[in-house]
């Protein structure tokens, strides 16, 4: 026999790892988002000047949960894959990368600190670059999954530059004070 398992245990295995992954995935983004705070509502990011490129605030929900989903399943895919040589890599590299995608956001909203924020996502760009390509190895259809959450997190180094540019004196501002905007 050449096979290790047959197509309904490693859809089963794919599965089970899915039911796993994907709400692991989307908990802990979540988790890092609100141990961050909310970016509407600190009076630190609010007076920040808006790179042109920033997009509704509404749009990074609705963004990283459908990106939280797609790594959950890719991930799903290669933890599954038992024969392949590479998945012990595959699977280190995406928690390497999902480690740095979750310690961006207290990094830049906890700690108000932008050029730290632009190291942490300067690294999570290289660890997805190589995840991708170690999911490739493994499973193309898994690296494909990854490829619009490598497009969104080039967006979001970006637009991390960018707020640098505009706001450098507010990179590693304390926050603790209140803010307030009156216009005539």
């Amino acid at each position: 026999m050449n096979r290790l398992a047959s197509p309904a245990q490693l859809r089963a295995s794919f599965i089970r790892w899915a039911l796993f992954l994907v709400p692991a995935v989307l908990l802990l983004g979540y988790l890092s988002g609100s141990v961050s705070g909310e970016a509407s509502g600190d009076p630190w990011f609010v007076a920040l000047e808006k790179p042109a490129l920033f997009p509704p605030s509404a749009t990074f929900a609705i963004v990283w949960t459908i990106l939280y989903v797609l790594m959950g399943f890719a991930a799903a895919m290669v933890c599954a894959a038992w024969g392949s040589r590479y998945r012990l890599a595959a699977i280190a590299a995406f928690m390497v990368q999902l480690l740095l995608n979750l310690a961006w956001s207290p990094v830049f909203f906890g700690q108000h600190e932008i050029t730290q924020a632009l190291y942490v996502i300067l690294a999570l760009d290289v660890a997805l670059i190589i995840t991708i390509l170690l999911f490739w190895r493994v499973r193309r259809v898994a690296a494909l999954l990854l490829l619009p959450y490598l497009g969104w997190v080039l967006f979001a180094t970006v637009l991390n530059y960018q707020f640098l540019q505009l706001n450098p004196e507010a990179d590693g501002e304390d926050g603790s004070y209140a803010v307030q905007r009156i216009e005539l």
